[in-house]
């Protein structure tokens, strides 16, 4: 593994505390990305992965003129030749991680399913790519974050009475507790240290508070968990996912929190089918 003393030293500090930084997720990719070892860019790759997957369903709902918002790992000509080659079954680049050829496949097969919900379908073809990451420390960011994500939109299909099961995303035994169990906790108390915390956040209709509340989660994980980690390409990855947590809170207002607790619940109601 390759050690950053420079780079990580010339890091500034950022807070979660509402103030803002002139640093940008762009800058670092200028700045930092074209620096790092081949196996810790694949790292790197795991964050921008997740624009990837943003772009590509823009593309196969509005096609080849879709505007792009940001560019992950992959330019809109790449990503339109990825879709070609799944749509035509020609020969798959190597290079591309197989998880999006796997969701290509799976969404050409069922393209005229109206139930399914293809950005949830996405997400589960990408988290199980993404937490076998040969870096364990960013595998078990990931799974963390599936498991929160599931217990919370658990807690919130239970909440108005729809199937878990429909919601739930992964195979780990998290998943399969949250798709088997009656119980009020899931049967998780005891075994999974932020039942409660997540518990507290799902009881809270203010969708911004608990988002807010979620990040707080998120960002005191990454320091909780990296602490050891110096001047590597985890404190660097610490270091990219705490700029999107503040870049998302720059640009959220109560108007987009309602918009956004709208349509969970609409997403929840219309039943996903997500390949476990």
């Amino acid at each position: 593994m390759s050690s950053y003393y420079c780079l990580v030293a010339g890091l500034p500090d950022i807070l979660f505390d509402g103030s803002k930084t002139a640093y940008s997720v762009d800058r670092f990719r200028e700045e930092i990305y074209p620096l790092l070892s081949p196996a810790d860019a694949k790292c790197i790759d795991l964050f921008f992965l997740a624009w990837d997957n943003e772009n590509i369903l823009k593309l196969l709902r509005e096609g080849g003129d879709a505007e792009l918002a940001r560019v992950g790992c992959y330019d809109k000509e790449a990503l339109l030749g990825i879709i070609a080659q799944a749509k035509n079954g020609d020969a798959r680049d190597a290079d591309v991680p197989a998880y999006l050829y796997d969701f290509l496949d799976c969404y050409f097969e069922d393209e005229q399913n109206t139930i399914r919900m293809w950005p949830d379908v996405l997400s589960a073809y990408y988290y199980a790519y993404a937490v076998k990451s040969q870096n364990k420390f960013i595998g078990d960011w990931f799974t963390f974050n599936l498991d929160i994500n599931n217990l919370l939109v658990a807690m919130t299909a239970r909440k108005y009475k729809m199937n878990v099961s429909d919601v739930v995303i992964g195979d780990n035994e998290i998943a399969q507790a949250l798709r088997t169990s009656g119980a009020r906790d899931f049967g998780l108390s005891g075994s999974f240290e932020y039942l409660e915390t997540v518990q507290r956040m799902s009881e809270n209709d203010k969708l911004q508070e608990r988002e807010h509340q979620l990040d707080e989660l998120r960002w005191a994980w990454l320091d909780d968990n990296s602490v050891f980690n110096y001047f590597t390409v985890e404190r660097l990855f610490v270091f990219l996912q705490k700029l999107d947590i503040l870049s998302r809170w720059s640009k959220l207002d109560s108007e987009t929190g309602m918009q956004r607790y709208n349509e969970l619940i609409n997403e929840l109601k219309g039943g996903l089918e997500l390949p476990v």
